[in-house]
């Protein structure tokens, strides 16, 4: 069996100012350095048997605090990259709404049938992370940490489910958030889901899935 914790970086300040991050490569603020270290210390009794990483930084380093309390290396996977929001990349939230208000709104009622200008659409994502989980799961026996992006997260998770890509807003993957698999016979079975509890000491309010 193998067991598979999917884990959403920390805060960047691309996140705190709800701008389209993507595949600009934005470092942790200060409450995503802390998320982090937090995430780490969480993991801290767990026998970990390998970590893997979106090449982004904000990835990377919330990995890295996972891994130096285990005497690990991030393996960093292309696989884990961030969605390719293409043209909407830099621009705030409100900015995509007012200047893409059609596509938007069909972003927010079919994303699945959504490609962003200049970017990617979410099969694209569902390929290459099915392709790394296969890969994991064949390869691993023990506890796998992967530790990616919103997008790759709740798509990651609806292919796990057997949920198409339809179903993408119907999962939520808070920053730091963690969400736990078990893959055994061929099926994964969800054992929790969006744990942020490891934060409630640092929280001054309720985290955004943006």
């Amino acid at each position: 069996m193998t067991q598979i914790i999917i884990a959403r970086h920390g805060e960047t300040e691309w996140n705190a100012s709800e701008i389209f991050r993507g595949r600009r490569d934005i470092g942790l603020n200060e409450t995503g350095i802390e998320q982090a270290e937090l995430l780490g210390n969480y993991l801290i009794d767990l026998r970990i048997e390998a970590i893997y990483s979106s090449p982004l930084k904000r990835a990377l380093d919330t990995a890295r605090s996972v891994a130096k309390h285990h005497s690990l290396n991030v393996n960093v996977n292309p696989g884990l990259m961030d969605f390719n929001y293409g043209a909407w990349e830099g621009l705030t939230h409100q900015a995509v709404k007012n200047k893409y208000r059609e596509l938007y709104k069909r972003w927010l009622k079919e994303p699945h049938l959504v490609k962003i200008p200049e970017g990617g659409n979410l099969d694209e994502v569902r390929e290459r992370a099915k392709s790394l989980l296969d890969r994991v799961v064949s390869k691993h026996s023990g506890l796998v940490v992967l530790v990616s992006h919103r997008v790759v997260s709740k798509v990651m998770i609806c292919s796990m489910l057997g949920l198409e890509n339809s179903h993408f807003w119907d999962i939520k993957q808070d920053l730091g958030g963690i969400t736990v698999f078990e893959h055994e016979s061929d099926r994964y079975k969800l054992i929790k889901h969006n744990d942020t509890s490891y934060l409630n000491q640092i929280q001054k309010h309720t985290l955004d899935d943006f």
